[in-house]
């Protein structure tokens, strides 16, 4: 048993233990997270296509045609990082209901700002680069979930690339330079794309240390829903990095 099964951790808020004996109840919880966050990226892209060709309610809701974003429009751009917030500070308040009800609808409101994406790019590039995204998370997912290799020494490294890219991404924004944006995507890409690995070999292991009986079912749920915002955000990074190097975008 190795160091994950020796001692217990804390991952997500709940307390887990390795157990090699749940391969059924970690399938069926890997499979919960999977089937949630199809959901959620169905969700978005059902709203972003709606919005992208009902240009209306955004210029009457959310943009100013003569200044650009109204107030709403702010908070609709900025609101996916509270909620992302929310559900991670609450998870021992919030019920399993309440955690469900705000994912469900942290999904819709990015799919309202992903809604300006394709009004951005080319249809073309959008859904090319939105294959290209899935190839990727998807390979890696099941190396993920079928290697033997232990990946919480590559997971640390891969966290600390994604503070190096957040940090790089406010400096350019305010350099504005095109090579430091180019560099930025493709680091994102790879850190991305190996943190699905991760993550997907981490909530296999969740899985297989959950108690699927008495008051453990809420923490069940809880757990499964923040797993799912983990891999819905692996997965739109990705998608979006892909953007920013291949997009096109419209004349």
């Amino acid at each position: 048993m190795d160091n994950f099964g020796q001692n217990r951790q804390q991952i997500f808020g709940a307390n887990v233990v390795e157990n090699t004996g749940s391969h059924a109840i970690s399938k069926n919880f890997i499979a919960n997270v999977f089937m949630w966050m199809f959901l959620a990226l169905g969700i978005s892209a059902a709203v972003a296509f709606y919005f992208s060709f009902n240009e209306e309610l955004l210029i009457q809701y959310l943009v100013k045609p003569e200044s650009g974003l109204n107030m709403l429009g702010w908070m609709i751009m900025f609101a996916p990082i509270g909620f992302v917030m929310l559900m991670s500070f609450g998870f021992a308040r919030l019920s399993a209901p309440a955690m469900t009800a705000l994912f469900l609808l942290y999904a819709a409101i990015n799919g309202i700002s992903f809604s300006f994406i394709l009004l951005a790019f080319t249809a073309s590039s959008v859904v090319g680069c939105f294959l290209s995204a899935a190839a990727m998370f998807g390979t890696m997912a099941v190396m993920g979930y079928t290697t033997d290799k232990d990946l919480t020494g590559f997971g640390r490294i891969l966290m600390m690339g994604v503070i190096g890219v957040l940090i790089a991404m406010v400096i350019n924004f305010f350099l504005h330079s095109n090579t430091m944006d180019y560099i930025i995507s493709i680091i994102g890409v790879m850190v991305f794309t190996g943190l699905t690995a991760y993550d997907v070999q981490k909530l296999k292991r969740i899985g297989a240390g959950m108690e699927y009986e008495g008051t453990a079912a809420a923490n069940v749920k809880k757990t499964s829903i923040l797993g799912v915002l983990t891999l819905y955000l692996d997965f739109i990074n990705i998608f979006l990095f892909l953007l920013r190097l291949f997009g096109g975008r419209r004349d």
